[in-house]
């Protein structure tokens, strides 16, 4: 129950990006797929770039209907828009005219960039609209107190890569640390990406690749918990100490409480946490499931 409430619906499915980087009828084929699982209870939006709607619509009209019809609802898009924000916008607007609701889909309800300065960030939310979340992925190697407040005045979310394909693109456990805390103090809502395949941070390959390098990857556990505890007290020491948490008799879950070596976090504040951590890109659905089933925390 305490994990299930801490990881409702967090899984964005990005089965489009690096490494998996599916063509779009196998990564429209596998969230549907997992939309009709046991596990769809995990399952969040489907990413897309913008540049890719049209051929995303093109593959969703071959894709066979969900059994499940209760679930059509759940078909729910996060919009991944590049450098070029105003063509990409205008992509967003054509295709949900096109569609106007019906299809495959429910709609857009999402929509991610990247802005670097908070100027930056004002011009960006000037163009995109606000009829939809909006998260600002943003650099953290600096305090990103100034970003993050940008982010709050617009009304928009803010986003945070926490990995990539080479060990370079993993940030310091403190810069995620102090992410987290500084989103938390000013109230932004916001959602992390990238090298999130698995519950723990440890030593895992960077890519699917036979024979690929390994580095050292944050797990989603680590991230959704340090949030929660942080939300319910935790200073941001103890809570880098958390994301650099590797050993699974550390952390476990019950029918009430979550539990972190000596601390505690009762159902309630674990479900308060997800105001804040909405959800985390995962090129892999099933890697994140498989995991948690093999550490005994999801029953098979």
């Amino acid at each position: 129950m305490t994990l299930r409430t801490l990881l409702a619906h967090a899984i964005d499915y990005a089965g489009l990006f690096p490494p998996a980087q599916l063509d779009m009828p196998g990564a429209v084929a596998e969230y549907e797929s997992y939309l009709a699982s046991s596990d769809a209870w995990a399952l969040g939006r489907f990413v897309v770039p913008a540049a890719r709607l049209r051929e995303l619509a093109a593959a969703a009209g071959d894709a066979p209907s969900n059994p499940l019809g209760s679930r059509q609802g759940e078909r729910r898009l996060s919009v991944v828009l590049g450098a070029d924000l105003a063509a990409d916008v205008e992509r967003l607007r054509a295709f949900c005219a096109d569609v106007n609701g019906e299809g495959w889909w429910r709609g857009i309800d999402a929509v991610e960039l990247r802005a670097s300065t908070p100027e930056a960030i004002a011009q960006a939310m000037r163009v995109v609209p606000d009829s939809v979340e909006r998260y600002v992925e943003i650099p953290i190697s600096e305090d990103p107190t100034p970003l993050v407040l940008a982010i709050a005045g617009a009304g928009a979310y803010a986003k945070v890569r926490t990995g990539g394909t080479t060990t370079d693109a993993f940030p310091a456990s403190d810069h995620v640390a102090r992410f987290l805390a500084t989103c938390l103090r000013e109230a932004v809502p916001f959602k992390a990406t990238a090298g999130l395949h698995h519950p723990l941070r440890g030593e895992y390959p960077l890519t699917y690749e036979p024979g690929s390098a390994c580095g050292r990857m944050y797990g989603f556990l680590n991230v959704f918990l340090a949030t929660a505890f942080l939300a319910a007290g935790l200073d941001e020491a103890e809570a880098r100490v958390l994301l650099d948490e590797s050993d699974p008799n550390a952390v476990t879950f019950n029918r009430t409480e979550a539990v972190w070596r000596s601390h505690r976090l009762p159902l309630d504040r674990l479900a308060e946490s997800r105001r804040f951590l909405t959800s985390f890109g995962s090129c892999s659905f099933r890697e994140p499931i498989d995991d948690l089933t093999a550490l005994g925390l999801l029953s098979p």
